[in-house]
């Protein structure tokens, strides 16, 4: 049975630094394998929790530096049932380190709660199948019941807010936002798109958008976002319109690359931090209602302190005089 939409309640003037790319910053710069790209199995590897800590220490600073308010999001992005039985977890045991990644968030944040204007928490939630793939079998109906499971176990944690991440087609976009309604959390859907400017299964920017806002209905999600993704692929599809009012989280690929090509590097790509955040600005003169601002792949807290100066910079400028 499907609900209502609910909100994450903006607040006039107050802007949200998110994370980035928790996956390719703990890889690649501190050597920790993730099976599956599964990020809560290393809530039971105390080495690779001391260095989330020290990451996630950087990326509080930044905030705190830049006045934003954190918004902190979950390693649960995997935590679904199909991807948990191929890593060998039952649906409590998901449950459980669904738990253990929020109660880490909390940990992390309890320090700066009176140093940061607000500290909010999302859960994770990733697509059924493969981001980059085509995805074309799901339904919504499937994807509600597909996704229910999580968004369960995030209303328990207490979660402010749902992240669905690089999501690439309408169907499952409409059975996340249901599946979230039916529990009482709010969503922002985050698309992912490629060098065409589209999803991967076709649609625009702008059409994968109205077309969830239609087929999800009272269910809507609260709002939208753009990941993984850099601008010079997503910028050509912010198409003039009201429909631009709906995306409230831009969170970037570092590097230009496309998706395919970054995953087989190897490495970090880390493009330019100075750049990404200069551009960031300028989206932020132009699009106004979006408050949720990080990254993706590549990215942590040089691109974190880039990003939030020139956002803020921009968002001075349009104070009144």
């Amino acid at each position: 049975m499907t609900g209502e939409r609910t909100t994450f309640p903006r607040e006039e003037g107050l802007l949200y630094l998110a994370e980035g790319g928790v996956e390719t910053e703990i890889m690649y710069r501190h050597g920790h394998a993730l099976r599956e790209f599964a990020m809560f199995e290393l809530m039971d590897k105390p080495e690779a929790v001391a260095d989330l800590k020290d990451m996630y220490r950087r990326y509080l600073d930044v905030a705190a530096r830049h006045g934003f308010a954190a918004l902190l999001s979950g390693f649960d992005y995997r935590a679904s049932p199909d991807w948990g039985e191929k890593l060998g977890y039952s649906a409590a045991g998901l449950r459980e380190m669904q738990a253990k990644c929020i109660d880490f968030l909390r940990d992390v944040a309890r320090p700066y709660v009176d140093r940061l204007p607000r500290v909010a928490f999302a859960g994770c939630v990733g697509p059924r199948g493969d981001a980059y793939a085509l995805n074309r079998d799901i339904t919504a109906e499937a994807a509600e019941e597909y996704h229910a499971t999580q968004m369960e176990a995030l209303k328990e944690c207490g979660v402010d807010l749902v992240w669905a991440a690089t999501i690439n087609n309408v169907p499952e976009a409409v059975g996340i936002s249901r599946a979230a309604a039916a529990v009482g959390l709010p969503v922002n859907l985050s698309f992912t798109l490629d060098s065409t400017h589209r999803l991967k299964s076709g649609p625009s920017l702008r059409e994968a958008v109205e077309a969830t806002d239609s087929e999800a209905g009272p269910a809507r999600p609260d709002s939208y976002g753009i990941n993984c993704s850099h601008p010079v692929e997503f910028e050509p599809a912010l198409e003039r319109g009201d429909w631009t009012s709906r995306i409230r989280s831009l969170r970037p690929n570092a590097a230009k690359m496309d998706k395919v090509s970054l995953c087989q590097l190897g490495h970090i790509e880390e493009g330019d931090p100075e750049e990404l955040g200069r551009m960031m600005g300028d989206l932020a003169r132009r699009y106004p209602r979006i408050d949720i601002w990080g990254g993706c792949c590549g990215t942590w807290d040089k691109h974190f302190d880039s990003i939030a100066h020139h956002v803020r910079a921009a968002r001075r400028e349009a104070l009144p005089a």
